[in-house]
């Protein structure tokens, strides 16, 4: 099969568990209808509530936006793969990349955003007001869309000028990097340095400006004298430690190999975590542990 002839890839899917069909197709409905309605339910919390108009609740509705995106691009066309035809259009597949590329990267560059405005917040809070008035966050939140477009593109353009001919199977159940630069016919060199590059840039860099940050935020909260302080600063800070952990290591074990190391089976596990479980559990992570967001819900579910 040339590169003239794919016009469409079949996704494989959770083929290999057929017995675990209808529990598979169920989870993923739960997660993505968990997911879709706890972060519009942050977004409109904070757009309708005054006391969240704050930089940290400014990016995470951003990070909503980002769940949103990544598992609408992805499980939806799961979902209808698991019931009807597994076939995607190589039109379709380039656009799934593309987007959810885009949301991958956009969430990890707001993480560092969000330890960022916590160091501040916590280290030098004099200098909050200044730091992280409303014009800084903005140009933040450009930055962070504007760098991960970038980098979305760079990926999806050097993945559309490969002849994709060995197969039309894409041993996954999305459009990946991974997966897909197993079906070229020509060298895939140049795209996995590139892909290695933003893991290293963005997971790592991301992992590792974090870690920077709560090492001095911790140095700051041990040297608190008051208890409740000390209680609130953890808090909403180990939430966002949590968060950022168990999505960096998903990325950084995915996108840090050659793709002749793909696993089908593990590699499936581990993306779960970053497209379906992570923007599920982050509503949940960022608001049961938050007074000021649990009183915006309930203000909002009473009202309607």
């Amino acid at each position: 099969m040339n590169q003239t002839l794919v016009t469409e890839f079949i996704i494989l899917g959770f083929l290999e568990t057929p017995r675990l069909g209808a529990l598979l197709l169920l989870g993923f409905l739960g997660l993505y209808l968990a997911a879709l309605s706890g972060n519009l339910l942050i977004e409109v919390a904070i757009s309708t509530s005054p006391a969240l108009h704050t930089p940290m609740y400014f990016f995470l509705a951003n990070l909503a936006a980002v769940d949103i995106l990544c598992t609408s691009t992805i499980l939806p066309k799961l979902l209808g793969s698991m019931v009807a035809g597994r076939t995607i259009s190589y039109g379709g597949c380039m656009a799934q990349l593309f987007f959810f590329t885009w949301s991958m990267g956009a969430g990890l560059l707001l993480f560092s955003a969000m330890a960022y405005d916590r160091f501040v917040a916590i280290c030098q809070p004099l200098h909050y007001g200044a730091r992280m008035g409303s014009r800084a966050c903005a140009l933040l939140a450009v930055a962070v869309w504007a760098i991960s477009l970038t980098n979305t593109s760079v990926h999806t353009g050097l993945m559309l000028r490969l002849p994709l001919c060995k197969s039309g199977v894409v041993e996954h159940f999305f459009c990946e990097i991974p997966p897909l630069l197993r079906l070229s016919c020509a060298p895939t060199r140049l795209n996995e340095v590139m892909a290695f590059t933003a893991d290293v840039f963005l997971a790592i860099g991301n992992f590792s400006v974090t870690m920077l940050s709560y090492g001095c935020i911790i140095a700051s909260i041990v040297r608190m004298r008051s208890a409740a302080g000390k209680r609130k600063a953890f808090s909403t800070c180990s939430s966002h430690l949590l968060v950022v952990t168990l999505y960096d290591s998903a990325v950084i074990y995915t996108y840090i190999r050659p793709a002749s190391s793909y696993s089908l089976r593990k590699d499936k596990v581990v993306s779960i975590m970053y497209t379906s479980v992570a923007p599920t559990l982050n509503p949940l992570i960022y608001t049961l542990r938050n007074k000021d967001v649990k009183v915006a819900l309930r203000r909002l579910l009473c009202c309607c």
